[in-house]
């Protein structure tokens, strides 16, 4: 059997960090069964969804490297929705109810008040056709409710073994809202069974929706995928991830640094009995992607770990791999500088601050004026080399007793007025003899 799996957002937002791994195990299992990787925008909230969050999500997706071997619109699909939906009328699953929101919410609440569970009771079942005209004729639309067999649906979980649910104690899910617009479920099972898809892979909080979507893949004829329920990231601290617009988004991942390979080992690994460390490549990713290593407690999304991945990458890219990127940023100092500052980055828009310690305009921090006078005195003549450091701090330190922490930190302060840093070795080839002298001088350069 051919794997297709598919990743099918709602453009109604930006990819957040769960989003994403949810993609992320789609597109690794796939790879790994060298399946397809099926891409479906589900915009049937047709109030909701954006043009431009739908291009954001392509965009973020292909950053990441996830990309698609097929790809539709929901919203270009109707037309099957509507056969789809046809049959089930025909068969009887599909029926139609009358209730306004008003009325299903007073409802529940009265069934809450009895300690019953607000299950929809299917009055809408004893309606005659009489009933139905007349509620017609009052200008009422009907809604319509997938009829669940209130019996109890079983199926293999690839992630969480054997599971069962007893649909007697579920509402029969409205698929057809009272002006004709499809709600999520009933498209999203269409549209698996028009591609073919033979793996749903997605999180824990669908394990419930799984037993009605089953049931309807049954009373439409056809085969049920392979289903795989993940747990869901949460915070470090085991806490919800916030929801707000772009708080963990892979828009302001991008946009704060974050290198794509870095996430993607840190989405692949995270929740799974697998180190997380970072990985040379998707590949390899995929290599070693098995359903059997994710486990069964919550994925912990901690940024910090994240920013440590994003280092370490960081740290191994040459300069080639980053060089039209620092060019983006205005700083044109080149392989030297690349050399100089990865060391330090822990994303590469920290290379725009740390190239200021060269360009300037540096206010220098004079912590021994004598000292640093004497260090002037004794700056030699360019050019400047990985070796002049070395050289010229000794030379310092020998005139004026000074060594250790008591040399190096004054010098520091008047170069950079930071406590840290890159290697001064490297750094003052680029920062020059003239700016230097002018910060030893005390002046702004």
């Amino acid at each position: 059997m051919s794997v297709l799996v598919r990743f099918a957002p709602s453009p109604t937002g930006l990819l957040h960090v769960g989003n994403a791994r949810t993609a992320m195990l789609n597109w690794l299992f796939a790879h790994k069964e060298n399946g397809k990787f099926f891409l479906r925008i589900d915009d049937t909230d047709t109030e909701r969804s954006k043009p431009e969050y739908e291009t954001a999500i392509l965009e973020d997706l292909g950053w990441l490297g996830l990309t698609h071997d097929l790809f539709a619109r929901q919203i270009e699909r109707a037309g099957e929705h509507e056969k789809a939906a046809a049959k089930l009328k025909v068969s009887g699953h599909l029926y139609p109810c009358y209730e306004s929101a008003d009325e299903l919410d007073r409802r529940r609440k009265r069934q809450q008040a009895m300690h019953k569970p607000p299950v929809y009771d299917r009055a809408a079942l004893k309606l005659t056709a009489e009933d139905r005209a007349k509620l017609e004729a009052e200008g009422r639309k009907p809604h319509w409710r997938f009829k669940l067999s209130q019996s109890k649906v079983k199926w293999h979980d690839l992630l969480r073994g054997d599971v069962e649910i007893d649909t007697a104690h579920l509402s029969d899910p409205v698929l057809i809202r009272e002006d004709g617009r499809f709600l999520y479920t009933l498209p999203s099972v269409a549209d698996d069974i028009d591609f073919a898809v033979t793996h749903i892979v997605r999180g824990e909080d669908h394990v419930t929706n799984t037993a009605a979507q089953i049931e309807i893949f049954e009373a439409l004829g056809a085969k049920i995928p392979a289903f795989a329920h993940f747990p869901l990231l949460v915070g470090s601290g085991g806490e919800a991830l916030s929801k707000r617009l772009g708080s963990i988004s892979l828009r302001s991942l991008r946009e704060d640094g974050i290198e794509p390979l870095a996430l993607a080992s840190y989405l692949a690994k995270t929740g799974t009995s697998d180190a997380i460390e970072l990985k040379p490549s998707m590949e390899v990713l995929a290599t070693e992607f098995a359903f059997e290593k994710v486990g069964r407690a919550p994925a912990h999304f901690d940024p910090a770990e994240l920013a440590g991945l994003n280092s370490k990458l960081l740290h191994a890219l040459p300069y080639e791999a980053v060089a039209a990127k620092l060019e983006a940023m205005g700083i044109k100092q080149g392989a030297a500088f690349w050399d100089a500052v990865k060391p330090n980055l822990t994303r590469l828009s920290d290379a725009a601050d740390l190239a200021t310690l060269i360009t300037g305009p540096i206010a220098p921090v004079i912590e021994d004026a004598a000292l640093i006078a004497k260090a002037a005195d004794l700056l030699p003549p360019e050019p400047f080399t990985e070796e002049t450091w070395p050289a010229w701090t000794k030379a310092v330190g020998a005139a004026t007793g000074a060594k250790g922490r008591g040399l190096f930190h004054p010098l520091r302060l008047a170069l950079t007025a930071r406590e840290n840093g890159p290697e001064l070795k490297k750094l003052l080839p680029l920062i020059g003899r003239a700016r230097a002298l002018a910060r030893l001088n005390g002046e702004t350069a």
